[in-house]
């Protein structure tokens, strides 16, 4: 059967008065091309509730949103949160659901704020933003904690990374953190106690295609998802 990857749709900020919902086309195809099954993951209330930097957020969802936002999840083996400029609230609370569920997700540079302040954690802006926001090509290395899923998963102490964010994780209680860059940021956290709940701080879905050691991330990812119970 194929396995299902729910890609939670973000809100684009500059389309006031004719707003939309979208889906990055590299993380849709890094989902394809490793043989599983996207589809967007839709936020169950029309008004956008952006949180943006700030470490606080509320489960806002009426039982009727709720119901059809737990519908669309348990329609999937795992999902991605994707980076991006803004996070609305749905994205935290489909962050905790997956927590409290064990439903394998992966965070991606915004994604990873989610899933850290979606547990309780905060995040903050770094004070060199110029190094770090800079290309979706390679920039900078991460040294991996070799007792670390992450580790398990890239089976190497380095790995050269993308940077593209102006933020970092300050506090992240129930994760560790498990890849450092050069500055001491962490560019990956993890639970060490659930299937596959991470956070990268990069963006594989612009380098699994050239980068092998990338690609490794989005084969263990479907891989687990494979492996959860119908």
């Amino acid at each position: 059967m194929n396995v299902i990857i729910g890609i939670v749709s973000k809100h684009n900020p500059k389309n006031s008065g004719c707003e939309k919902t979208y889906i990055t086309d590299a993380t849709k195809q890094a989902i394809f091309d490793n043989d599983a099954i996207p589809i967007g993951i839709l936020p169950p209330k029309l008004e956008i509730n952006y949180k943006g930097n700030t470490n606080t957020w509320e489960d806002d969802l009426n039982e009727k949103e709720r119901s059809n936002l737990i519908a669309q999840i348990n329609l999937c083996d795992g999902i991605i949160l994707q980076g991006g400029l803004e996070m609305d609230n749905y994205e935290f609370i489909i962050a905790k659901y997956c927590y409290e569920n064990n439903i394998p997700i992966l965070g991606i540079c915004a994604g990873q704020n989610a899933i850290v302040k979606a547990l309780g954690g905060t995040s903050f802006q770094i004070n060199n933003p110029e190094k770090h926001n800079v290309s979706r090509d390679y920039v900078h290395n991460i040294k991996i904690n070799k007792n670390s899923k992450f580790y398990s998963i890239i089976e190497s102490e380095d790995l050269m990374v993308n940077s593209l964010h102006s933020n970092s994780i300050d506090n992240c209680p129930k994760l560790n953190k498990v890849a450092f860059c050069e500055d001491g940021y962490p560019d990956v956290i993890e639970s060490k106690d659930k299937d596959f709940y991470i956070g990268v701080r990069f963006h594989p879905e612009d380098l699994y295609h050239k980068d092998y050691n990338i690609n490794k991330i989005f084969q263990a990812f479907i891989a687990t998802c494979k492996n959860q119970p119908k």
